[in-house]
């Protein structure tokens, strides 16, 4: 398990995590979100024991972060830190020799992973020959060389198409099925909610939103209606405790405070033709704007 417990980090008088706990369990996906700024990064870094934190405690299973654990850790960085110049197969030599693996496993498990992720026929191929893309992909193989117990993500599918989220996506659940931890940062919401029963929202280095997703939501209070039907946005904006209208394609997206005011929107419309009808949750978006919006007004 990879524990946090009241970690804090200033650099001079700047305060850039500000008494941050978490944990994630073996198998876990656990979701670290925040704006640019928020103190992700440094978060990592201490993690990854490239920083010591100022107050606090990191521990990977119970021993303190340091070099002794670092093998066991992997790390896609949002910005691409590939070495231009080498081949894929002396990147991957060197990244597995860097987390303390013999050659001949680095080379079984780079034509394994290469094959997977269909770049076999770029193994002596020059990363800066390779599609952004395809970068992509070997920055992740490199990051999962090592079969690493701890894996970081940052950004994960930038650069990818849909068929290659989804190799990506299988991936990352087979992982954490074979017990990895794995910690998942990104801007696209919706992925963050594919994945992870478990978030926490940083803003300003401290936490503002934490917790299991499910509860998050059903604890948020708002809700959203999806109208299709005979209905104009005109009759229900009126409503008492109706705070947006989104008018879609073919549908309304009804914003209301709190779910008791679902049945006076039905009420509105209950004679009129209306094909569905449909109570939602917030989505993971909605929370995060309006956390972190929170945040700015303090």
């Amino acid at each position: 398990m990879l524990k946090l417990e009241n970690v804090t980090k200033y650099y001079g008088d700047f305060l850039a995590v500000d008494d941050l706990s978490f944990e994630v369990k073996e198998g876990e996906i656990f979701g670290l979100l925040g704006v640019n700024g928020a103190g992700k990064t440094t978060t990592f870094r201490m993690i990854m024991g490239l920083l010591e934190p100022t107050e606090g405690k990191i521990t990977l299973n119970g021993k303190k972060i340091d070099y002794s654990v670092t093998d066991e850790i992997g790390f896609l960085t949002e910005e691409r830190s590939l070495l231009l110049k080498l081949t894929v197969k002396e990147q991957a030599l060197f990244y597995g020799t860097l987390k303390g693996m013999k050659e001949k496993d680095i080379l079984k498990r780079l034509d394994y992973l290469l094959e997977k992720f269909g770049v076999s026929e770029y193994k002596n191929k020059k990363i800066k020959e390779l599609s952004k893309g395809n970068q992509q992909k070997i920055q992740f193989i490199t990051a999962i060389i090592n079969e690493p117990k701890l894996l970081i993500l940052d950004e994960p599918f930038s650069g990818l198409d849909p068929f290659n989220v989804e190799l990506f996506k299988n991936e990352i659940v087979e992982m954490s099925k074979k017990g990895s931890m794995i910690i998942f940062s990104s801007h696209r919401m919706e992925h963050v909610e594919l994945f992870c029963k478990k978030i926490c929202i940083i803003m300003k280095g401290k936490t503002v939103l934490s917790g299991e997703l499910n509860k998050i939501k059903k604890s948020y209070g708002k809700k959203n209606i999806f109208i299709k039907g005979d209905v104009t946005k005109e009759e229900l904006e009126n409503i008492k405790g109706v705070y947006e209208i989104i008018e879609h394609a073919d549908e309304l997206e009804v914003k209301i405070e709190n779910e008791d005011i679902c049945n006076d929107v039905f009420k509105k419309i209950k004679n009129k033709n209306i094909t569905k009808f449909v109570l939602e949750e917030p989505s993971l978006n909605e929370i995060f704007v309006a956390k972190v919006g929170e945040s700015f007004e303090k």
